[in-house]
């Protein structure tokens, strides 16, 4: 059996995928490591990526070419904020019999493809607290209301940043009528922060995979990963929850810009710059928004909030 970890990347995330890859080398030399092309602005990381960490470029870019015309085909161009984001579904019928998807604004702090051990009871498993959250940035209440999941279900919810399955346990044939199941039930998802494929990806995967296990609901616990989370301890280059005593296995900043003075800056710089061999991140200076901006965005988010309650 082929176990793998994908990556999803172009040249703009460049700094984000060598924290990211650093991080996973440091304890793992040997696992192979594939990156699926976020578009055709990928060759510059692509080098980088090979020549440092071994990573291969996803073989078959046909299949993601016709990934993203059946995608806009049945969706149209507007429906999504980031359509290839869906790209990342390339994972179903890659080289790896046992994959990990992990996104490229995460760090790791552990030999993090053995997660993949947890398939052994399983077909799925991710690693993330989005449940408590509710069904917020994925569903509206309308899928309980129509009964299409019941709420023992929606507890499956989960994050499209770190997730890990078998080879061809979701066909082509599945995504695309997942897609068109999706597309003529817009009111059941939760789109009003901007999210892209996330929404989707759990409706089909509580529709099509009966065998989840979230590893969050391990019998000794585990430890958070989100980078808003303010309660982390750094310890040497690790981070660790108080709340349960552990250290965290992977730090993941969804939904929040990588850039001096974010939550744990200076874990994501140590494992930026952990190859001498490559030189430091350079990032613009923050430019603060005058107030007139702050009160437009925050116009903006309340008129998108109104929308999704319409």
């Amino acid at each position: 059996m082929k176990r793998g970890i994908y990556i999803i990347a172009n040249d703009k995330v460049t700094d984000h995928a060598i924290a990211l890859l650093n991080s996973i080398r440091l304890h793992d030399t040997e696992t192979p490591i594939v990156m699926i092309p976020y578009d055709d602005n990928y060759h510059g990381i692509a080098d980088i990526l090979n020549e440092h960490y071994g990573v291969k470029i996803y073989e078959d870019l046909d299949f993601i070419d016709r990934l993203s015309n059946q995608l806009h085909e049945i969706f149209g161009s507007k429906f999504f904020a980031r359509p290839n984001q869906f790209r990342k579904q390339a994972c179903w019928f890659g080289p790896f019999d046992e994959f990990l998807y992990i996104d490229t604004d995460i760090v790791v702090f552990e030999k993090i493809v053995d997660n993949l051990n947890y398939l052994a009871t399983s077909d799925f498993i991710c690693c993330d607290y989005q449940h408590l959250g509710g069904i917020e940035n994925v569903f509206t209440q309308k899928v309980l209301e129509e009964k299409v999941f019941n709420e023992t279900e929606i507890k499956d919810i989960f994050n499209g940043g770190f997730w890990g399955s078998k080879k061809n346990l979701i066909l082509e044939k599945d995504l695309y009528e997942t897609f068109a199941e999706c597309t003529a039930h817009p009111e059941y998802f939760d789109f009003t922060q901007k999210t892209s494929d996330q929404p989707i990806i759990n409706y089909m995967l509580l529709k099509r995979i009966p065998h989840r296990f979230n590893i969050v609901r391990r019998e000794e616990k585990a430890p958070g990963n989100w980078a808003g989370t303010p309660h982390f301890r750094t310890q040497g280059n690790i981070l660790i929850d108080p709340s349960v005593n552990q250290p965290l296995q992977y730090l993941h900043w969804a939904g929040i810009r990588i850039q001096p003075g974010c939550p744990y800056w200076d874990i994501w710089q140590h494992y930026r710059n952990l190859n001498s061999a490559l030189p430091p991140a350079v990032f613009p200076p923050i430019v603060k928004k005058s107030q007139w901006q702050q009160t437009l965005d925050n116009l903006k988010n309340q008129l998108q909030q109104v929308k999704a309650k319409l």
